[in-house]
């Protein structure tokens, strides 16, 4: 087994799988310590890299395109600090970053994993419910249902049909973009039937964001629906069984909804969940139990 232990995070390596377990440092992300610890099966990796710096260095994971529904939500999109693939290593620990790194392209060689697209998720995204508020409203997902919740900064024109409760099977698509610059982010869905070129402030299917802290947990949400949607390079018949209500029936394991309402209570113990996104999500899981 390999190990490294830095204040950014943990990553173990067992020979089948890689767990990355973020850091309790002040400086470790929202989105990450929000996500939680991840657990990479081999088959998944496409590579793993390790670059030196004078202070500090970095190891960098590659996975396989479609592996990832987290990574195929955002599109490469997340910055660096909130990029659960990449661990920020001290200068005294490089020797280990460096065996980390062997030991992985060993197994990786060994058993002959190919770095070309895969067709299906092999990571299972974020666990649900979940529920965030940030710029223009409050975006929620319990696994089979998407609301939308507006606040007093949302546009009037789009906040006017109030509420918005969408079915998974009616969605298409989802996709965040992060504020950049001067130009707003976004979490949008595209609803069969009812696409749009809206601008995300009008589009009554999208959340605006405007590159505030909590921004970034609006991809957990995309993540988490898109582990749910048809995997884009699916064929027709995978597809039309990913849209069957038994493509999610595993996350209604007695057991996995009870290690959810300990992660939210962690989570709004540790400030990071308010007492109304608590309270939501704690109803979602209540009601699914």
């Amino acid at each position: 087994m390999a190990e490294i232990i830095q204040k950014d995070g943990t990553w173990t390596f067992d020979g089948d799988a890689l767990r990355l377990t973020p850091g309790r440092d002040k400086n470790v992300s929202l989105l990450r310590r929000t996500l939680g610890e991840l657990t990479v099966p081999l088959g998944a990796l496409a590579g793993i890299s390790f670059e030196q710096g004078k202070k500090s260095g970095r190891l960098r994971l590659r996975l396989r395109d479609g592996a990832d529904p987290l990574l195929q939500a955002t599109g490469g999109r997340l910055a660096e600090p909130n990029d659960p693939y990449q661990l920020t290593v001290e200068s005294d620990r490089y020797g280990v970053a460096e065996y980390v790194v062997d030991e992985v392209r060993d197994a990786l060689l060994l058993d002959q994993v190919p770095a070309d697209p895969v067709d299906s998720y092999l990571l299972p995204g974020p666990s649900v419910p979940l529920s965030v508020s940030a710029g223009d409203g409050t975006a929620s997902f319990d696994g089979e249902r998407v609301r939308l919740e507006w606040n007093w900064k949302t546009e009037d024109s789009k906040s006017a049909a109030g509420a918005r409760s969408l079915a998974l099977t009616d969605l298409t698509t989802v996709e965040w973009h992060p504020a950049v610059g001067l130009e707003n982010g976004y979490l949008r869905f595209t609803v069969r039937g009812a696409e749009t070129k809206a601008p995300p402030k009008y589009d009554p299917n999208s959340v605006e964001l405007w590159g505030f802290k909590k921004d970034p947990l609006m991809a957990l949400v995309a993540a988490a629906v898109q582990a749910r949607l048809p995997h884009p390079t699916a064929s027709p018949e995978a597809a039309q069984a990913t849209e069957q209500p038994t493509a999610i029936a595993p996350e209604d394991d007695h057991d996995a909804l009870l290690r959810r309402l300990r992660e939210l209570g962690d989570l709004h113990k540790s400030g990071v969940l308010t007492d109304e996104e608590f309270a939501l999500a704690k109803q979602a899981v209540l009601k699914r139990m």
